[in-house]
């Protein structure tokens, strides 16, 4: 059984950091790529940032560039967001969610439906 299950959310002050986990189960990193979603309220999902493990390669929005570093541990299964100078632009439900290529993982970041699992997703909220 695919599973994708998030975790690290939580409530902080703006310029503050936070660092999420998707912890994967039931397939393998050679095979998915991972990428982050956030959805604020009233808006539509939006790709943030996204890793293919088996190249090494990794992409963000422009929102995120400088700010968000992505990574992975295969030992752990488990693929992480750091999140620094986190802005109250940034309150969203932070989703998982995983795509069987490595390919154009920029542009995946656009097209929600190449993605076929998700979690059910953590809060951040980013207080001004």
């Amino acid at each position: 059984e695919v599973q994708l299950v998030e975790s690290g959310g939580g409530l902080v002050q703006a310029g503050g950091s936070l660092r999420l986990s998707c912890a994967v189960s039931g397939f393998s990193f050679d095979d998915y790529a991972i990428a982050w979603f956030r959805q604020a309220p009233g808006k539509e999902r939006e790709g943030v940032s996204c890793i293919s493990s088996k190249f090494g390669s990794t992409a963000y929005a422009d929102a995120v560039k400088g700010r968000f570093t992505i990574s992975s541990d295969n030992a752990r299964n488990t693929v992480y967001l750091e999140m620094n100078s986190l802005k109250p632009e940034d309150t969203a439900v932070y989703y998982c969610a995983a795509r069987n290529s490595h390919w154009y993982l920029e542009r995946s970041l656009k097209s929600l439906w190449d993605y076929e699992y998700w979690g059910q997703g953590t809060q951040v909220t980013v207080s001004s």
